[in-house]
C-alpha cells in the first residue's frame, strides 16, 4: 500500500492562500487516483477534490470551485492542493488519500494521510 503524509497547513486570514502537499511512498504513485478531503469540527469528512493518476482530469466540490486547484507531480510522488481566497468555512483538517478509482466517495479511498490543520480566521 501507499503511505501518505500531508504538510503545508497553518493559520491564515480570510482571503489568504495556502498550498498543501501530500508526499507518497510505496506502490506506484502514478497508478493511484488521489483525493483531498476535509473534516471540520462536528462534521463528517467531506470531499474536496480528486485527480486521476496521470493528472489529466480533476474533480472538485462546488464549495471550492474556482478557489482550490488540485495537481500532482508524479516524478516527485507528490500531490498538491493550492487554496486561494480562503474563507472561515474552509477551516478543517485536510486529508489526502489514494484510490484505485477516480472518485469523490470516501469509500473509494483505501490509504489516508494523518491530516494537516487549516485554520482561516476572520
Amino acid at each position: 500500500q501507499v503511505q501518505l503524509v500531508e504538510s503545508g497547513g497553518g493559520l491564515v486570514q480570510t482571503g489568504g492562500s495556502l498550498r498543501l502537499s501530500c508526499a507518497a511512498s510505496g506502490g506506484t504513485f502514478s497508478s493511484y487516483a488521489m483525493g483531498w478531503f476535509r473534516q471540520a469540527p462536528g462534521k463528517e469528512r467531506e470531499f474536496v477534490a480528486a485527480i486521476t493518476g496521470s493528472g489529466e482530469n480533476t474533480l472538485s466540490a462546488d464549495s471550492v470551485k474556482g478557489r482550490f486547484t488540485i495537481s500532482r507531480d508524479n516524478a516527485k510522488n507528490t500531490m498538491y492542493l493550492q487554496m486561494n481566497s480562503l474563507k472561515p468555512e474552509d477551516t478543517a483538517v485536510y486529508y489526502c488519500a489514494a484510490s484505485f478509482y477516480y472518485s469523490r466517495l470516501r469509500s473509494a479511498y483505501n490509504s489516508w494521510g494523518q491530516g494537516t490543520q487549516v485554520t482561516v480566521s476572520s
